[in-house]
């Protein structure tokens, strides 16, 4: 039986908790709870992976794979329901308004995401650390245009 990864369990913990927390009149708070708890699980590993590339974390290929399995996962989840329109609003988001707006280029970058992440994933798990290191640049920058576009 396969194991499901940590990630994984700590998105659907977020999940609960978010709907938890609906109470009927939260659907923008529930909505926002959930893409943000995707987004966590993916900075995670980033940040994991990131210092490994930076050369500050010893690099751990079995590790390291795990964790680019993960993200490659995790951005693959459907977060799209995650963003309803207007779920702009309020302390709790980064979100901007141009989202709805330019939704095609929106999703477009979602994908580019899921292509470079699954690169990585495979990458990895071939161990050449210099393609890694260019392979996991090239996720930062699908990250940084998606992130520079669509949040404050």
């Amino acid at each position: 039986m396969r194991r499901i990864p940590a990630s994984l369990a700590i998105l659907a913990l977020c999940v609960n908790l978010a709907q938890a927390h609906d109470n009927g009149d939260g659907e923008f708070e529930a909505a926002i709870e959930y893409r943000t708890g995707v987004m966590n699980v993916m900075l995670w590993n980033l940040k994991h992976m990131g210092a490994v590339v930076k050369g500050k974390a010893k690099y751990d290929q079995a590790a390291f794979t795990r964790q680019a399995r993960d993200l490659n996962a995790a951005s693959h989840l459907d977060i799209l329901p995650g963003f309803p329109e207007d779920s702009d609003e309020g302390d709790d988001t980064d979100a901007k308004g141009e989202i709805w707006l330019d939704w095609d280029n929106f999703t477009a970058k979602l994908d580019s995401l899921r292509k470079e992440t699954s690169a990585l994933a495979t990458t990895a798990a071939g161990g050449d650390f210099a393609a890694i290191k260019t392979q996991y640049g090239k996720v930062g920058k699908a990250c940084k245009s998606c992130h520079k576009a669509f949040r404050e």
